[in-house]
C-alpha cells in the first residue's frame, strides 16, 4: 500500500495539501489524526502529487499500519502458550463451529491457503490438539476435529485473549469502538460482496 511503504521526506509544500489538511482537521479524533505515522506520508504525497484525491490513502493506510501494529506486537495470551494467531483462528474454527471440518472448509473459515492449512494442521495433530478421521468414502478427504486438549486449551486462552484485547482497545472509548466496528462491518461486508461477485 503506497500510504504505509513510501519513505518521509521534509517536503510538504503543495497547496493543494494544504487545503485538504485544513479540510481533514474537522471532525472527530482530527487532532490525532494529523499526527500518525500515515498523515505524514499522505502530506509528503499531497506535496508531490496535490491535484491527487489522497483520501483513500487515509484510510487503507491506516487500516494496513493498524494491522502490522497488532501483528508485530503478538497476541500475549497466545505467545504464552505457543500459538500464533493463525494457529489459534484455525483451533478456534474447529471450536465454534461445534463440528469436523475439512481442510478445505478450514481454509476458508481462517481465510488461509490451503497449503498453510496443510501445514499448521500438521503442527497441531503433532502437539495433540487435533485429530484428523479419514473419510469412509474419499480416502483423499479429511475430517478434522478438536482433541479434548485442544479444547480445553482453546476455552482456556479465549477469555485471557479477549481481555488482552479489550486492553489494547481501551484507547478508545466505547462509543468509539462501537462506531468503527460498524464501519468494518460495512466496509468488509462490501468488499467480501464485491470480490465474491469477481469470483462467480
Amino acid at each position: 500500500m503506497t500510504a504505509t511503504n513510501a519513505r518521509p521526506t521534509a517536503r510538504d509544500t503543495g497547496t493543494g495539501g494544504a487545503a485538504r489538511d485544513e479540510r481533514a482537521g474537522s471532525g472527530p479524533g482530527s487532532d490525532a489524526a494529523q499526527h500518525d505515522t500515515v498523515a505524514s506520508v499522505v502530506r509528503q504525497w499531497r506535496a508531490v502529487h496535490p491535484e491527487l484525491d489522497t483520501g483513500p490513502m487515509e484510510v487503507i493506510g491506516r487500516i494496513n499500519r493498524c494491522a502490522a501494529l497488532l501483528q508485530q506486537a503478538e497476541d500475549a495470551p497466545l505467545r504464552r502458550a505457543g500459538l500464533s494467531r493463525a494457529e489459534f483462528d484455525l483451533l478456534g474454527a474447529l471450536r465454534r463451529t461445534g463440528h469436523e471440518l475439512t481442510p478445505g472448509e478450514l481454509a476458508r473459515e481462517t481465510f488461509s491457503s490451503g497449503a498453510a492449512v496443510t501445514k499448521r494442521i500438521k503442527q497441531l495433530t503433532e502437539r495433540g490438539l487435533v485429530e484428523r478421521r479419514g473419510d469412509t468414502r474419499d480416502r483423499r478427504v479429511a475430517h478434522l476435529r478438536l482433541t479434548d486438549t485442544g479444547r480445553e486449551l482453546v476455552d482456556g486462552i479465549l477469555p485471557e485473549q479477549l481481555a488482552y484485547e479489550t486492553a489494547v482497545l481501551s484507547v478508545l472509548a466505547p462509543e468509539g469502538q462501537g462506531d468503527l466496528a460498524a464501519l468494518l462491518a460495512d466496509l468488509l461486508s462490501r468488499l467480501e460482496g464485491r470480490m465474491g461477485a469477481l469470483r462467480a
